[in-house]
């Protein structure tokens, strides 16, 4: 899951990592084939790790996460957040999740649309073009008509 991500790089960001989570992860160890943190565990150590110390989360594309997936995410962060004031928390995501975000997150949510122009848009289909495991399927003809057409197309959304 996500935060058990996000977990990972708080740990690795300390100087020092917590004994309780040295201690529960040598506890897994012993077992054969060890054994994963369960979600109240991740949480548990998140909140120890955020409450301790100002926090920035990033969480990026927050609406490719499974809707259900998602909607947990967000009860999940918003716990987090109530036990951690110093915690800020970044996310990005299209904008048909910005009511989702804003009716779990809204007493620490302050949302900014964010929309791409045309150049935007072209930077990156060239960059996209660029990295085609199988340039010689387009000709210059054919890119330059997507250049030129779907930047039109995604505006029109």
């Amino acid at each position: 899951m996500v935060l058990g991500s996000v977990l990972k790089q708080l740990i690795g960001g300390l100087d020092r990592v917590p004994e309780k989570i040295v201690k529960t992860f040598r506890d897994r160890g012993r077992v054969v084939g060890g054994l994963k943190l369960v979600l109240s565990e991740i949480m548990e150590f998140m909140q120890d790790i955020t409450s301790s110390r100002p926090t920035c989360i990033f969480i990026d594309a927050l609406d490719e996460c499974q809707e259900g997936h998602r909607l947990k995410l967000l009860h999940l962060l918003n716990k987090i957040l109530q036990r951690s004031p110093g915690a800020l928390l970044f996310l990005t995501g299209r904008p048909h999740i910005r009511s989702e975000v804003e009716r779990h997150l809204a007493w620490r949510a302050a949302s900014r649309s964010i929309i791409p122009t045309r150049k935007d848009i072209i930077t990156f289909l060239r960059a996209k073009l660029r990295e085609d495991a199988m340039p010689d399927a387009m000709d210059e003809s054919l890119e330059e008509e997507i250049i030129q057409k779907l930047p039109a197309a995604v505006s029109e959304m």
